[in-house]
């Protein structure tokens, strides 16, 4: 395995806590990575305590979803993603496409979902304008790069500054936000203006130098898929290709499409949910 390409261990914990018991629950989990030219998935699973029945299917963005449901009472549950994945370097953005070829009708017809707003990415006037101006002597390559390292610039990280129902016009005022804002205000501008693009999911090491056997502390990460002729993806939270340290799993309209864990419960009164990630370099 080169030093372009990682051998990564995600565990991804979610544990639930109900000041009564929840006499039943039914959830939904987007935690299993996926396979493509970039990754390759080695082993993953699901486990939940206690242990539930599961089923798991491809939704329509994709997304491998396992579903379950519990019908004995219980005052905790936990949902344990385990997964190894082996990753390579960042491809090259793809060039393929022209502004002409992006307003063909065949391109349309073919990608309309990935460019029409949704709840967390609605119109903005003023990012939209924005987004016309980088376009001035670029390609569509060219100026989905520069949209993403125009909105990394403009936004400062900050955890707990949005909510998980933050829109990208929210963000775009604070200007602040997490990973999740970065890409909804990404994915406004590059719709604004006729690029095809999409959510995508998964977990980011943070530590490039990470000793092998070394584990991180980690969360959930996001980032864009654009289409210029092909999919490519970047990281605008980072201003950064996608590469070995990133892992996939699933892709969709926005963060409403992608979800790791959705769900339901009846009685349990008020509920605690505890997460922890835990990236491990392997190879």
């Amino acid at each position: 395995m080169s030093e372009e390409s990682w051998q990564i261990r995600v565990v991804h914990s979610t544990g639930y806590h109900y000041a009564s018991p929840a006499t039943q629950s039914y959830n939904e989990a987007r935690l299993t990575p996926r396979s493509d030219r970039r990754q390759s998935v080695v082993a993953t699973r699901i486990e939940t305590t206690p242990a539930t029945r599961a089923y798991r299917y491809t939704d329509y963005w994709g997304t491998v979803v396992t579903s379950f449901d519990l019908h004995a009472p219980h005052t905790e549950f936990t949902v344990l993603a385990t997964s190894v994945v082996e990753t390579n370097e960042a491809t090259e953005p793809i060039r393929d496409a022209s502004w002409r070829d992006l307003r063909s009708d065949a391109v349309i017809d073919e990608h309309t979902e990935y460019l029409e707003t949704t709840k967390y990415t609605p119109r903005d006037r003023e990012l939209a304008s924005v987004a016309r101006e980088l376009r001035k002597g670029r390609d569509p390559t060219g100026t989905a790069l520069a949209i993403s390292q125009w909105v990394h610039d403009q936004l400062t990280y900050r955890p707990g500054s949005t909510g998980v129902h933050s829109t990208a016009t929210d963000a775009w005022r604070a200007r602040e936000g997490v990973c999740q804002d970065y890409v909804h205000v990404t994915l406004v501008m590059l719709r604004a203006i006729g690029i095809p693009a999409r959510y995508v999911s998964g977990y980011l090491h943070t530590r490039p130098s990470a000793a092998l056997g070394e584990t991180v502390q980690g969360e959930s990460h996001a980032w864009v898929d654009v289409w210029t002729g092909g999919w490519w993806a970047h990281d605008p939270t980072n201003a950064i290709g996608v590469g070995p340290r990133h892992v996939w799993v699933a892709t969709g309209r926005d963060y409403a499409d992608v979800a790791p864990l959705k769900g339901i419960f009846t009685g349990g009164a008020k509920s605690h949910l505890d997460v922890s990630v835990e990236l491990t370099r392997l190879a």
